[in-house]
């Protein structure tokens, strides 16, 4: 069981959720209803255009435990997330969506992993079962991609659904990045984890509020915040130019070793040497400059 003296706070995004939210709660509430912890709901609406605050409002008036934060437009669900954290005030933080495809039921479970000292209990969506999609195939790319080039590992699958201790989410608050990729940011912590594995429910009604250009810009900001592998690319092609006018010097020479030099045409091997280490000196200067402001990033 988890520890009562806990203080929880669940934080919850939502965006354009009117037609959902107040059943989600619903189902919030009752799974978290036969905890003793004291226990606090954090309501982030991401600049919706709907009347998702409204219906929040209500849900306050009838409990006084339900706050509303609103922001002033769509931020995005990293920075609605963020926002929650910093508004908490609970021993454990609790996070998930507002759509109603996290099972809140595993909240006692998760408090319970909590209780016996890890910082990060982070789940894992499990959906073999669910038929093969461009989302899902895209999602496992990225992950293959970003463990690749990153010293952060990230476990395929994992979601914005996780509870974390005080001390987790102080480190998290302490990353002031605009850019953010809260699953890397969680695993790079380094705090004792554990992961749980669940099964994603189905959406009350309405379609899911990530596209795929904000899936494209979150999986960019995870490459670039977590890697500077990309930086490393255009020091690796000068020096391949580099090797490229070596190569095409030591072709030269050899003609006029041998005396071949009539077989050379006019101009063609002083101009590709020249291109090739110009074009090798460029790229390897831009390199060095990328990998400076690398880590002058990550300082």
């Amino acid at each position: 069981m988890s520890d009562k003296n806990l203080k929880v706070d669940l934080v919850i995004p939502v965006y354009n959720e009117e037609g959902v939210v107040e059943q989600v709660h619903k189902r919030i509430h009752d799974a978290v209803a036969s905890l003793v912890n004291e226990i606090h709901f954090i309501y982030i609406d991401d600049g919706s255009h709907d009347g998702t605050a409204d219906a929040i409002r209500r849900i306050s008036a009838s409990d006084p435990r339900v706050s509303l934060l609103q922001l002033s437009r769509n931020f995005g669900h990293q920075a609605a997330l963020t926002a929650g954290m910093d508004a908490a005030r609970g021993d454990v933080v609790v996070t998930l969506d507002g759509d109603g495809q996290h099972p809140p039921e595993m909240i006692p479970q998760m408090l319970d992993l909590i209780s016996q000292g890890y910082d990060v209990v982070q789940t894992q969506r499990m959906d073999e079962a669910q038929p093969a999609s461009f989302k899902k195939w895209t999602s496992g790319l990225f992950y293959r991609f970003i463990n690749l080039i990153s010293g952060t590992q990230v476990v395929p699958g994992t979601a914005d659904f996780r509870a974390l201790s005080r001390q987790a989410v102080d480190a998290l608050k302490a990353m002031p990045e605009y850019h953010r990729f809260l699953r890397g940011m969680v695993a790079w912590i380094g705090y004792r984890a554990i992961i749980l594995p669940y099964r994603p429910q189905e959406r009350i009604s309405g379609q899911s509020k990530y596209s795929l250009a904000k899936m494209t810009r979150l999986a960019m900001d995870a490459i670039f915040s977590f890697s500077l592998v990309p930086l490393y690319i255009g020091l690796s092609f000068g020096a391949l130019l580099f090797c490229l006018a070596g190569l095409e010097m030591a072709y030269v020479l050899s003609f006029w070793v041998t005396g071949r030099t009539s077989t050379l045409a006019p101009g063609w091997s002083s101009l590709m040497f020249v291109v090739l280490l110009v074009g090798g000196m460029l790229m390897a200067l831009l390199g060095f400059i990328g990998v400076y402001v690398g880590y002058i990033f990550q300082e």
